[in-house]
């Protein structure tokens, strides 16, 4: 039995995470279809409108009539933080819940799920320290700091992208705070709600990577990119560092050829693939699945069956 039951709380959640391009959307749609859920968009990067093609958002027409909820929530130049991300989901979760369907948390931002399903209180901030990381960040660049975050916590390095410099300023600042690594300010799991956690996982993805990627070409990404330039997208501080977003954006500012993004997209994105792996193998409440199996709905039927 898989299901991790919180406290004085009787609401059911089930979250469906793991890697890029494993198969979540596709397995959220058939479970929501036949277990009467809606689905609570936990991908941080779509909650952005006009981010469409580079996060292979579901279009409303491929939905299956399942609603969902925090997507396009956003202007591509705000700037996303877990702690409002928490607060927005749990509100979702109850008003799914209120109606008596199944609220679904489907996506691959391991830290915003955890924050959402478990007690997750946020260490508070220091201004003096956040503005001394931030004018370094802007006088080395993130892949510096990234490399001293590496030195004194791998654990939090091997989470956070080398190239999201707001988190790792974030957790730089927060071990300047709290005098201990990163992780170690991360609570152990208390559970919120009672959950089943499944994650999709296949072999094949390197493979499906550089063809999601290709195709994201195809359908236009950078003219997506191109578009959402007069919006704000490069002040966004969160969504100009999207993957492929931030590669196309280096190619219309001459940085890159269209190849060299492309490329970069494709190596970029599957680093991101071994980082979502590594932070959700360490959940043992997870159950793991192939998605390449055929009968993988069933599988997962099962899984939320063998937890009630």
């Amino acid at each position: 039995m898989r299901a991790r039951s919180g406290y004085g709380c009787s609401v059911q959640v089930i979250a469906i995470v793991g890697p890029t391009a494993a198969g979540k959307s596709a397995l959220s749609l058939g479970l929501a279809t036949a277990l009467g859920g809606e689905v609570i968009n936990c991908d941080s990067m779509q909650f952005y409108r006009g981010m469409d093609i580079g996060t292979a958002k579901l279009p409303v027409h491929e939905r299956a009539g399942v609603p969902h909820h925090l997507l396009d929530i956003w202007p591509v130049t705000r700037t996303a933080t877990v702690a409002e991300f928490q607060t927005l989901a749990r509100d979702a979760i109850a008003d799914v819940a209120a109606r008596g369907r199944i609220p679904m948390l489907v996506g691959g931002t391991g830290l915003y799920l955890r924050a959402v399903l478990e007690e997750f209180a946020f260490p508070g901030t220091d201004p003096d320290v956040r503005a001394a990381l931030e004018a370094r960040l802007a006088a080395e660049g993130p892949g510096a700091l990234h490399a001293e975050l590496a030195d004194r916590d791998p654990a939090a390095a091997a989470a956070i992208l080398p190239s999201n410099g707001r988190r790792i300023v974030r957790a730089l600042e927060v071990m300047e705070i709290t005098g201990e690594p990163f992780t170690a300010s991360l609570p152990h799991p208390t559970p919120r709600y009672a959950s089943v956690q499944i994650a999709v996982d296949r072999d094949d993805l390197d493979e499906r990577t550089e063809r999601r990627v290709t195709q994201m070409w195809t359908a236009g990404l950078v003219d997506e990119v191109r578009g959402l330039v007069p919006q704000g997208l490069r002040e966004g501080l969160t969504a100009s560092r999207a993957l492929g977003y931030q590669q196309v954006l280096a190619y219309l500012d001459g940085s890159m050829t269209e190849e060299e993004a492309f490329t970069a997209t494709v190596v970029g994105t599957r680093r991101f693939v071994r980082r979502q792996r590594s932070w959700f193998r360490r959940d043992p409440a997870i159950t793991w699945l192939d998605g390449a199996r055929e009968d993988l709905l069933a599988q997962a039927q099962k899984v939320v069956e063998g937890s009630s």
